[in-house]
């Protein structure tokens, strides 16, 4: 009602011929929409537009005069100047051109705005009647501002042109390859792809298109377009210091694009490139941006929807990669529908077909193979998780760089190397985390399903035979070329295989398994002979129901958030705003059991302790309890749980303690804001060793008298001592925090946040990076006359 009282204000002003105040009236109606949005232009413009030409040159000119008074709010100037665009269309002069032009451009390097609400529409309206074309960037502004609204707005008349929005490179390279009405006629078409799935017109469409400029075209110049996703911004939109990174993100216009591209290669025949290229965009899709989250889910769950209607090898290949390490939930749950439907369609179970998905990538034995290039030969192998292509010339003898002549004639089969290569690197992470989940999910194999999808696999063996296992009760390694039992006794023969784990094994003979991986210099992909034991402790007893053992830390919660995905944690972010979350929880159906890790958010003060979303910066840990999986219950006596599973769980949550509380963090010295979390920072970053820390203390005393430095080093306690020739220094064997003598002084240095690997002689086991860490201080710190680094040298 208020907004027609203020419609009939603007009437009585023109019927008084004040074009003062009905300037006045007008301003103040569309300034108080009160949420009427555009209702309140509409109603004003109504009035205003039925003016005759004399009346409304009146008014424009006292609109003109006000657009030009200092220090009045830039809404109410680009009102004005949105009025005076909209009531002298058909006037022979244009008044505020030149400032509606220069507002337009200004639009165009921003990233959205509600324009339907102030009616921008209109500027754009008033160029393209005055025979102007608006510039790509500002079509481009409308068509983001239309979509990320609070509801979808379609862009302004006029502004169908470009067909993509300019500002991507994908984007730009696509419009200029699209030379002829049948390639834009198949963007404009991708741009329709708003959906979840493609509807069986969206697919008659597309394949009539991709047939008319042939199907194998599409694809070349479809993947070309797909490798330049994700990189940054042929020009970059303005942004205030708070705002979100926008300039990492997808165009949302462009997004749908995108998805639309991704169903369209889903719909030509299959091929190696298109199947590695979806995965790539689905992992793209999901990078994370500051203040947004994931770059944007929808354009991944298409690329997941392309993969799972692909036939082929390639394609299941990928969704069982995708899938080990995707940690958005509508992702990953499009992943495991996927997978089930095609593990159903087969006649298996869901783990088979991940076992079965993994290709060899060319490898013709266990993690190598050679292929002849002309006179020039190739030599791919695996070392860990990454993969090595070597190169020989004619004569045999090795080459640093890829022989010219495979360069010249064998381009292509270069490119199928190269490409492999860094597949495998991905498939080998994923399976080495695939395979560090299995000790929960009780899986027992045939003797022989084991060997083919494990043991002799080319590219899984290469993990398996650096692994332990037990064949028939009896616990074997694989070492020179066989299978063998603790004696070397070799296993040739068998009937059933399940993967080994220490917790029901006595200590003597996890310490026998353990020389004899050095014996053999076997680096194990994970800890398996040396996992750290989580037994139930005397309080944990009293305690009966609950372990207070991870509790009254401080986490970061988007890390926290990260590893509890990875691990197969649910877990829901905790915002300022929500009166209560549940617990992280870990559903373990082959138990029938339930984990949950109680949490919560920590701190009251908006953008201090929380992101300008509200989101919780830092959580505070709890308790750790077990129910039966299904019907609320109460919580189950730790007693009653499986050790492997106590462990198993327990092992998880001191990995999420370790890697993001902020007691490991060396920054973190003052405390954090007002320095209340000083106290906290000190007990950990110098307090009692983890589980995890006491394993990596005693694979210190193996490891430190191998070291070039061993005659500086001790093991004392919880810390490992290096005398240097400036100072003596004690590192926090748990934290990596490092207390200077004389007078305990704290020495602050910042880990890289990838440290190279241990290159100081055999390790038995990969991935503990706070050994990584502890090992370079070390090696720095026995150095220290020869520190360059300022930051450091100032404190010593």
């Amino acid at each position: 009602m208020r907004l027609y009282g203020l419609a009939g204000e603007v009437r009585r002003r023109i019927a008084e011929g004040d074009m003062e105040l009905t300037a006045k009236a007008a301003l103040s109606a569309i300034s108080a929409r009160d949420g009427y949005w555009e209702e309140a232009w509409d109603a004003v413009l109504d009035v205003l537009t039925r003016l005759g030409p004399v009346e409304r040159r009146r008014l424009v000119d006292v609109l003109v005069e006000g657009f030009h008074e200092r220090g009045q709010d830039p809404d109410h100037r680009t009102d004005k100047l949105t009025l005076v665009s909209a009531l002298s269309g058909d006037f022979a002069d244009d008044p505020l051109a030149a400032e509606r032009f220069e507002e337009l451009a200004y639009l165009g390097r921003v990233n959205h705005y509600y324009w339907y609400g102030a009616r921008l529409d209109l500027l754009a309206k008033a160029e393209i009647t005055r025979g102007r074309v608006l510039a790509p960037a500002v079509v481009a502004f409308f068509r983001r501002s239309g979509l990320t609204g609070y509801e979808p707005h379609p862009a302004p008349e006029g502004t169908d042109r470009p067909v993509l929005n300019v500002g991507e490179e994908w984007a730009e390279r696509a419009m200029a390859d699209a030379t002829g009405p049948g390639w834009e006629a198949l963007l404009a078409h991708l741009t329709t792809a708003t959906a979840s799935r493609p509807t069986a017109t969206w697919d008659k469409r597309a394949r009539t298109l991709a047939d008319t400029l042939g199907a194998d075209q599409v694809r070349v110049t479809a993947l070309r377009w797909l490798t330049l996703v994700g990189r940054p911004r042929t020009f970059p939109l303005e942004c205030g210091p708070h705002d979100p990174d926008i300039n990492s993100a997808l165009d949302p216009y462009n997004a749908n694009a995108l998805r639309g591209l991704a169903w369209l290669l889903s719909l030509l025949p299959p091929h190696p490139d298109t199947a590695r290229a979806l995965g790539t965009l689905v992992e793209t899709s999901l990078r994370r941006v500051a203040g947004i989250g994931p770059r944007n889910p929808k354009v991944a769950n298409a690329g997941v929807v392309a993969l799972s209607r692909i036939d082929g090898d390639e394609a299941l290949a990928q969704l069982a990669r995708l899938s080990t390490r995707m940690t958005h939930k509508n992702t990953a749950k499009l992943l495991d529908t996927a997978l089930r439907t095609r593990a159903t369609a087969l006649g298996l179970s869901r783990e088979e077909i991940e076992e079965l998905a993994v290709p060899a990538y060319g490898l013709t034995e266990v993690g190598r193979s050679t292929h002849h290039l002309g006179e020039a030969t190739a030599e791919l192998t695996t070392e860990g998780t990454r993969t090595h292509l070597t190169w020989k010339n004619a004569a045999g003898k090795p080459t640093k760089t890829v022989p010219a002549s495979v360069r010249r004639d064998h381009a292509d089969d270069l490119k199928e190397l190269k490409a492999a290569a860094k597949d495998i690197d991905k498939m080998l992470t994923a399976q080495r985390e695939r395979l560090d989940r299995q000790f929960l999910a009780r899986r027992t194999w045939s003797y022989e399903t084991w060997r083919e999808r494990y043991l002799d696999h080319p590219l899984v063996g290469t993990l398996a035979r650096r692994l332990l296992w037990t064949v028939d009760g009896t616990p074997t390694g694989f070492a020179e070329g066989e299978l063998r039992t603790l004696t070397d006794t070799p296993v040739t023969t068998g009937t059933e295989v399940t993967l080994w784990h220490p917790v029901d094994r006595e200590p003597a003979e996890i310490m026998a398994w353990r020389d004899w991986l050095e014996r053999h210099e076997i680096t194990q992909p994970f800890k398996q002979a040396h996992r750290e034991l989580y037994l139930l402790t005397d309080a944990e007893r009293t305690t009966s129901t609950y372990s207070n053992r991870f509790a009254a830390h401080v986490v970061r919660q988007h890390q926290f958030n990260s590893l509890a995905a990875i691990r197969g944690w649910r877990h829901k972010l905790r915002l300022c705003f929500d009166d209560d979350a549940p617990p992280a929880i870990r559903e373990l159906p082959e138990w029938g059991l339930r984990a949950e890790y109680w949490i919560a958010g920590d701190g009251e003060e908006y953008d201090v302790d929380t992101t300008e979303s509200g989101t919780y910066l830092r959580l505070r840990t709890d308790q750790v309890r077990f129910y039966p999986l299904g019907a609320p219950a109460d919580p189950l006596p730790l007693t009653s749980i499986p050790p492997l599973v106590l462990s198993e769980v327990l092992r998880d949550i001191d990995l999420f303690v370790g890697v993001s509380s902020i007691g490991n963090d060396p920054t973190w010295q003052d405390g954090g804001p007002d320095g209340r979390f000083r106290e906290y920072w000190t007990s950990y970053g110098f307090g009692d060793l983890s589980q995890s820390a006491q394993t990596r203390r005693t694979l210190l005393e193996r490891l430190i008298p191998r070291l070039a430095i061993a005659d500086r080093c001790t093991l004392e306690g919880r810390f490992l001592h290096v005398r240097g020739e400036r100072h003596t220094y004690r590192i926090h064997l748990g934290s990596g925090n490092i207390l200077m003598s004389p007078g305990d002084r704290y020495l602050c240095i910042v880990p890289k946040s990838n440290p190279e690997p241990h290159q100081h002689g055999y390790l038995p086991f990969e991935g503990d990076r706070m050994l990584a860490v502890i090992l370079s201080k070390a090696m720095m710190l026995a150095d220290d006359a020869r520190i360059t680094d300022q930051s450091i040298l100032s404190q010593l």
